[in-house]
């Protein structure tokens, strides 16, 4: 066994209707004013205006952001820091899908120690505490409320460059199933494969150890089991909370044992064309576990049973077997089968597969991966 660490410093609330502890959670950290980073879409159906009225309720008042998008970039990044800076408050409230707690975490750096985001890129870059974040997740899938991973794209580049540092864990995280009930079916699809992408990478890494196996397997176990229930009804409870905390621990999963070529080659698809990162994982997923079969097939055999709708008992198991189920589950929640129906142009595979291979992530996946593996990938995910 190889040596390892873990670390859990955060206080995480779990619960139908946890959002009502927002308020109290403020106080303790005893601040005066709150700076709510979200998206349009939450503020157009009074979402953002609801956390609001929560924190008033309580005599703590808030300014918002609310213009992040699926792919935020440094610009957002420094137009979301203005804003904070000019509401003079003293903490964030992250409030949204995977987007806005990037956004979030970025803003809390810049606004501590000033400069571009692009300042701290990589790890060890940032040199101390920051702004005080409350985490809430309202999607199940970046598990970003329990990461120390800010992801910002840089459109100079495009390229999605990474912050790391455990400064970036919020302090509290509210994980409210109600708040994911209103999600639209596609964005709760690719959410959700992104949350097993999480989970299955992180149990199939190098890097992953008896610690990091404790949460991915049961976020597989939680995620395989819920995630067609949930997609096909989003008012679910049972299957709402699932995927929330299935969610929570890929996120910490990861966090201990990071993850491998599928996210190291999604990332490069989402900078250069802007398709959603849980699509772009979908997409690539099944090519690349058929790649690390050889290398990781002794694990196949538990995140198939967890992610196969109806086993086959008679039929013996073989490792392919779970890139197929991989398909039909993409196919299943009406996820594209192929990089070239989300609009990827082959002509750029060069330059993503440079981007893929900077990736700390190729690194710990289980089998050796070269540029050359990774245009191969690409080809054949397209």
């Amino acid at each position: 066994m190889n040596s390892f660490s873990f670390s859990i410093p955060q206080n995480i609330k779990v619960g139908a209707g946890s959002l009502s502890l927002l308020p109290d959670l403020a106080k303790e950290l005893e601040k005066r004013k709150a700076y709510i980073i979200s998206g349009p879409h939450l503020n157009k159906i009074g979402m953002v205006a609801k956390c609001q009225d929560a924190l008033k309720s309580a005599g703590i008042d808030s300014a918002s952001f609310t213009e992040t998008e699926g792919n935020p970039s440094t610009e957002t990044v420094a137009k979301a820091t203005e804003g904070f800076k000019k509401s003079k408050a003293d903490f964030i409230v992250a409030f949204g899908g995977g987007s806005p707690l990037d956004v979030a975490k970025a803003v809390a750096v810049i606004a501590t120690y000033g400069g571009s985001i692009v300042d701290y890129e990589g790890g060890g870059k940032v040199p101390g505490p920051v702004v005080p974040m409350i985490a809430i997740p309202t999607t199940a899938g970046t598990g970003s409320e329990v990461t120390a991973f800010s992801v910002i794209t840089d459109h100079s580049r495009n390229y999605k460059l990474t912050v790391v540092s455990n400064h970036l864990l919020p302090t509290y995280a509210i994980l409210d199933p109600q708040l994911i009930t209103s999600v639209p079916q596609k964005t709760a699809a690719a959410c959700g494969v992104d949350a097993m992408v999480h989970a299955l990478e992180a149990y199939i890494s190098k890097a992953a150890s008896p610690f990091s196996d404790i949460f991915a397997k049961e976020a597989l176990r939680l995620i395989g089991g819920n995630i067609r229930a949930y997609v096909a009804d989003r008012a679910n409870p049972t299957a709402c909370e699932a995927m929330m905390v299935g969610s929570l621990f890929a996120g910490i999963a990861f966090s201990h044992a990071r993850l491998g070529n599928v996210h190291a080659m999604s990332h490069p698809v989402s900078a250069f064309f802007d398709v959603p990162h849980g699509v772009a994982n979908a997409i690539l997923l099944p090519t690349v576990v058929e790649f690390n079969m050889d290398d990781a097939a002794a694990k196949y055999r538990y995140i198939y049973e967890c992610i196969c709708n109806e086993p086959e008992e008679e039929v013996a198991f073989t490792p392919d077997m779970l890139a197929a189920e991989l398909r039909v589950l993409n196919h299943e929640l009406s996820i594209p089968a192929t990089l070239s129906e989300v609009g990827v142009n082959s002509e750029q595979f060069e330059q993503m597969a440079d981007d893929a291979m900077k990736s700390g992530n190729i690194q710990v996946n289980p089998r050796f991966t070269t540029k050359k593996d990774i245009l191969k990938l690409y080809a054949q995910a397209y």
